[in-house]
């Protein structure tokens, strides 16, 4: 029988449909003939010698000659640092300037690199441009939110194929990130512990849903997770901040973060995922409820009526299962 799973950090309902359940090797597609990618694409304007064609670069790990990671405007923001923080109410209606930042960070010279194929120094540095952008970025003034994130392949919405991640900044919290934070004050007002912690202990302890165990760093399948494969990464120390992240942690989360990675590389034939850095807003530092985490989300399934119009998502897949399937690919 079909189960509905509550999600303790979303405050969500989900659907696990047993009786429809897919083995997570279903979910492998049928490999396609592609055209191998080539280290160097002459039109590609992440690629070395084309910097030009990239807007301005706001930081760099490595020298002129042999950049290792690039952080550049994306040419095409949502949001703009030109423009001012301005609020304008007409009657019911609410809006803003497009106020905030969008970069985009190139993370690596190889056109056909993908982070699950790199090494752990290759990734480590990504991360260090990672914190090093979340740092400088929280220091503008009017800047509450800021959002790292990762789309890997088409479905996951990427439209150039060189290895690269965004930042992007806004001047308002989003709704999702505040209703998430309210509901974990909510928990420690109550149980007096934070509800991430709560939550690595609990699967610590159970087990089942793990997928990875690094000296700093968790990654697990959530109890209740929204589609099939989502994998949650969490620091095991109490941190609100991924901007509190300090040089040990950014190691041990580079092996994580690229293992996992490759567990699904390897288990899966490389599908599209998108991944997020979920951090507490720029102004709420230091809280003891809040608890930031790294969320993978593979896209192995499309939302249908029934979710866009309730909300509610339908998850193929045991969490179990797929915890255990990944777990055994080496």
């Amino acid at each position: 029988m079909s189960e509905l799973r509550y999600n303790l950090i979303s405050g969500e309902w989900i659907i696990v449909a047993t009786e429809r359940a897919k083995r997570p090797k279903d979910f492998i597609k049928a490999k396609k003939e592609q055209q191998s990618l080539p280290e160097y694409k002459e039109t590609c304007p992440f690629c070395p010698g084309n910097e030009i064609q990239t807007p301005v670069e706001t930081f760099r790990l490595g020298d002129s000659r042999a950049w290792k990671v690039r952080s550049v405007y994306n040419k095409f923001g949502a949001v703009s640092n030109e423009d001012k923080k301005e609020r304008h109410i007409h009657g019911l209606y609410n809006s803003m300037n497009g106020f905030g930042m969008h970069e985009v960070i190139i993370e690596h010279p190889r056109h056909n690199n993908c982070i699950a194929l790199m090494s752990y120094e290759d990734v480590e540095n990504i991360l260090k441009v990672y914190k090093s952008r979340y740092l400088a970025i929280q220091e503008i003034k009017g800047i509450e939110c800021i959002v790292i994130f990762k789309n890997h392949g088409p479905a996951a919405g990427t439209s150039l194929e060189h290895p690269h991640s965004q930042l992007i900044a806004t001047p308002v919290v989003p709704p999702q990130v505040r209703g998430r934070l309210e509901r974990a004050a909510g928990f420690f007002d109550f149980n007096g512990k934070c509800a991430f912690c709560t939550m690595l202990e609990s699967e610590l302890k159970e087990k089942t849903r793990i997928v990875l165990e690094t000296d700093n760093f968790v990654a697990f399948m959530p109890y209740a997770s929204f589609v099939p494969f989502t994998t949650w990464i969490f620091p095991r120390r109490h941190s609100p901040s991924f901007g509190e992240i300090n040089n040990e942690e950014i190691s041990d989360l580079a092996k994580n973060l690229k293992t996992t990675l490759s567990k699904l590389y390897y288990g899966l034939d490389n599908p599209d995922f998108n991944y997020s850095i979920r951090s507490i807003p720029v102004g709420e530092k230091g809280t003891d409820y809040s608890h930031w985490y790294l969320s993978v989300i593979p896209r192995l399934s499309q939302p249908a009526g029934f979710e866009l119009g309730s909300g509610m998502f339908i998850n193929t897949v045991l969490p179990e299962e797929a915890a255990k399937f990944l777990r055994d690919i080496k």
